[in-house]
């Protein structure tokens, strides 16, 4: 499989990130980063490395 065939999953861990699989390029303020399998990013709000997931929450009591 080429690397631009690359299939990308996203699941919503329960009460937990979001796990994205695949090739996933994501755009922030100081340009454009490739990143790779997997990745897990935050939902429940309380991460200091947004938008990555920093187990913050467990600490928290986020249900979702």
């Amino acid at each position: 499989m080429k690397k631009n065939e690359e299939k990308t999953s996203v699941l919503f861990l329960e009460n937990g990130p979001i796990q994205v699989t695949g090739v996933v390029k994501i755009s922030g303020q100081y340009g454009e980063k490739e990143t790779k399998d997997p990745i897990y990013l935050c939902r429940c709000g309380g991460s200091k490395n947004k938008p990555y997931c920093d187990g913050s929450h467990r600490a928290n009591g986020f249900k979702g």
